[in-house]
């Protein structure tokens, strides 16, 4: 259900994160977001920060743009990515060093900066059945839908990835604990759309990194599908499902990956776009999506979160174009690998990339003889040099 891109040829947009302003020094420690409303301080600067946020994307050119994640607070390693959602729900009680999973699985090791990053979560442990929180989704889209005419998209870290940062022992598998997470946060999800929100990614289901892992079973494969199935179902929504490598403190969690084994399981699921990481691997995996029959939209990202080098126009296009020759570009939408973070690259070089992103997916637009987005952040009417004086 193409809600906000039924239509539109090559739209641009970015992951969701955006580096803080500098001046954003207030976070919600924790409070409901509509009860931290009420804080003078933090009210004034969450919005004037969402605010910033997307008028960045706008002088940028971008077509759907995001509100920056602007709610999380500024921790090690985006830490409020997992716990926005974590210290909001029920049945959570006291914490444990390090997450059940990451460690073991990438095999991070003391003097590694992820394990620093580990260190800092502290994950929850599950003692009773899991309730909901206020989580005020439909809230915090609207802030933000409310400052421009342009599509926001709201996103969310899926029930998949927020159980590996949960210590469980209360429910016999992490399987029943996955399925009670996916109803909370459907029906959050339910509600954000009837507030009128037309798009929602849910971000890094366990497809992609359990394709690592050769014991990964079919079985396997059909109940993370199950899963983000459930937690959409019934939201009248065009929905996104989002994948990357990582982005905790700005690095990557799996060297040298490839989708090639999860790909065909990521299109069955119930979403309408699905995005994947090219710019960090040179678009390496592009040629797979020519081996699969699919009607879903596909989402690449042409400019690389875990590097502080601004990519040229000129190689987003090239990226762009080795895409279109498995793509149909009806179906081909244009982003970022993943969020730019809050303790990750400067918000100064996420502009850039971003304006680099609108700028190379202008260069074939042209080519193709579509129309281009206006960039206002390189209209060389605006800039210094040309003008007299000092």
């Amino acid at each position: 259900m193409f809600k906000a891109t039924e239509g539109v040829v090559l739209p641009t947009t970015m992951t969701g994160s955006y580096p803080k302003p500098n001046w954003y020094t207030q976070g919600l420690r924790g409070r409901p977001f509509k009860t931290a409303l009420g804080d003078t301080l933090f009210r004034e600067q969450y919005l004037d920060a969402v605010a910033t946020v997307i008028t960045d994307q706008e002088m940028a050119g971008m077509d759907i743009l995001t509100d920056g994640d602007s709610r999380f607070d500024l921790e090690v390693g985006g830490k409020s990515w997992f716990f926005y959602v974590l210290e909001r729900l029920g049945g959570l009680n006291g914490s444990k060093s390090q997450s059940p999973g990451w460690s073991g699985d990438f095999g991070i090791r003391p003097g590694h900066i992820l394990y620093e990053v580990q260190e800092a979560y502290q994950s929850p442990i599950v003692t009773e059945r899991l309730t909901a929180g206020q989580l005020d989704y439909p809230a915090l889209w609207q802030v933000a839908q409310k400052m421009t005419a342009n599509t926001v998209k709201f996103g969310t870290i899926s029930s998949q990835s927020l159980s590996r940062m949960m210590w469980n022992e209360f429910y016999p598998s992490d399987k029943e604990l996955i399925l009670d997470m996916c109803d909370i946060i459907n029906q959050e999800l339910r509600d954000v759309a009837a507030a009128g929100c037309k798009l929602i990614q849910i971000e890094e289901p366990r497809h992609h990194f359990m394709a690592q892992d050769p014991a990964t079973t079919d079985a396997d494969y059909d109940f993370y599908t199950e899963a983000f199935n459930r937690e959409v179902q019934g939201v009248d929504a065009e929905i996104w499902l989002h994948t990357c490598w990582g982005n905790p403190a700005q690095q990557r969690l799996v060297t040298n990956p490839t989708y090639e084994r999860a790909i065909a399981h990521l299109f069955e699921v119930n979403a309408d776009v699905v995005t994947f990481e090219a710019a960090g691997s040179g678009g390496k995996d592009l040629p797979l999506f020519a081996q699969h029959e699919t009607n879903k939209k596909v989402a690449i990202g042409v400019v690389n979160h875990t590097n502080t080098v601004v990519e040229s126009p000129e190689q987003v296009a090239g990226l762009i174009r080795r895409a279109l020759e498995f793509v149909p570009v009806e179906r081909l939408i244009i982003s970022t690998d993943c969020g730019f973070g809050r303790e990750g690259i400067s918000r100064r070089i996420a502009f850039h990339k971003c304006v680099a992103l609108v700028q190379g997916t202008n260069i074939v637009r042209k080519e193709l003889g579509l129309p281009e987005a206006v960039v206002r952040a390189a209209d060389p009417q605006f800039a210094f040099s040309g003008s007299s004086g000092n």
